[in-house]
C-alpha cells in the first residue's frame, strides 16, 4: 500500500489503491457539502459523509463518498440536473437498485450516492459508518481485510468490491442488532 500523498483524493480507473486516513477529509466533506447545497438550492437534500474517508483511522480508497438523501417520491430528474450542474457525472444505478450514482473529478475524487432519505440504503450507509466509528475492533478487522484484498486485487476493482461484500453484510448485521 502506498503512503498518503498530498491532496490524495483521486483514484485512477480500474485500480485498487488504499491510503491511510487523512484528518483533512472531514473539512473536504464540509466544503463539498456547501458546494452541492449551493448547486441544489431550492431542493430538499440531506448530505452525509460516508465510506472509508468518514471513519477516523480507516485506510481507504482516496475518494470521498457522500450519501445524498432526497425526500421519497421527489422528482429524480430535478436532482440529477442540479448535481450535473455541480460538475457530477450521472452514472445511473450501477447495479444498486434504488441508488443513483454520480462521480466528480479526473481522476475520480468524489462519489455521490443519491437515495431516498430514510430508505433502506440511506439507513445502511449511516449504520455501516456509525458502527465502524463506534467499534474499534470491527474497524480494525475491516481495514485488515481491505489491505489484504487490495494486495490481491490491485488491478481489479470489481473483484476487490465483490470480495469484501460478505464482510460488509456482516458489519451491517452487527450494526442493526
Amino acid at each position: 500500500m502506498r503512503g498518503l500523498q498530498r491532496d490524495a483524493l483521486g483514484l485512477e480507473p480500474g485500480v485498487v489503491r488504499l491510503v491511510e486516513y487523512d484528518p483533512r477529509w472531514p473539512a473536504l466533506f464540509d466544503a463539498e457539502k456547501r458546494r452541492i447545497r449551493d448547486a441544489c438550492a431550492g431542493l430538499v437534500l440531506k448530505l452525509e459523509h460516508v465510506g472509508g474517508t468518514s471513519i477516523p483511522g480507516m485506510c481507504t480508497k482516496p475518494v470521498l463518498d457522500l450519501a445524498a438523501g432526497r425526500p421519497p417520491g421527489s422528482p429524480l430528474q430535478e436532482y440529477v440536473a442540479a448535481l450535473e450542474r455541480a460538475g457530477y457525472e450521472h452514472r445511473g444505478e450501477q447495479g444498486v437498485r434504488g441508488r443513483q450514482f454520480f462521480s466528480r473529478g479526473q481522476p475520480r475524487a468524489y462519489h455521490l450516492h443519491l437515495v431516498e432519505e430514510d430508505g433502506t440504503l440511506w439507513r445502511e450507509y449511516l449504520a455501516f459508518r456509525d458502527h465502524l466509528r463506534a467499534d474499534a475492533e470491527a474497524a480494525r478487522q475491516f481495514a485488515d481485510l481491505k489491505r489484504a484484498l487490495a494486495a490481491r486485487f490491485s488491478a481489479d476493482r470489481e473483484a476487490y468490491v465483490d470480495a469484501k461484500s460478505a464482510h460488509v453484510r456482516e458489519v451491517l448485521r452487527q450494526a442493526f442488532r
